[in-house]
């Protein structure tokens, strides 16, 4: 196997296991949370990653649930009613990450 193909392999399934899932419309989920177009769900959560999984993520103590960053970098704000590929700011204090239009449609737009 040449070191191209492994190269490409790699990163097909990096790439195919850090996106988002959208189980339902509306909806997206990474390995840990689910959301939708009110923030992060514990009834989402349990239905799609697992009881487990929302008992760790909602133990934690409380947290802004409408300000949230899945496992792949990808940040949504419900207020803004945006996805963003990094939750940064720049210097002028405004989000740096490029708007990223497929997940905003997901999880917005109905």
């Amino acid at each position: 196997m040449s070191r191209d193909y492994w190269l490409q392999s790699y990163a097909s399934s990096v790439s195919a296991a850090d996106a988002l899932l959208s189980p339902e419309k509306g909806v997206l989920c990474d390995h840990y949370m689910c959301a939708d177009n009110r923030g992060v769900s514990s009834r989402l959560t349990q239905k799609h990653v697992g009881k487990q999984a929302a008992i760790k993520l909602f133990s934690e103590g409380d947290f802004d649930r409408t300000e949230f960053t899945f496992a792949n970098g990808i940040f949504c704000d419900v207020k803004e009613r945006l996805c963003r590929e990094g939750r940064y700011f720049d210097a002028d204090g405004k989000r740096s990450g490029a708007i990223s239009k497929s997940y905003t449609r997901l999880l917005f737009c109905r």
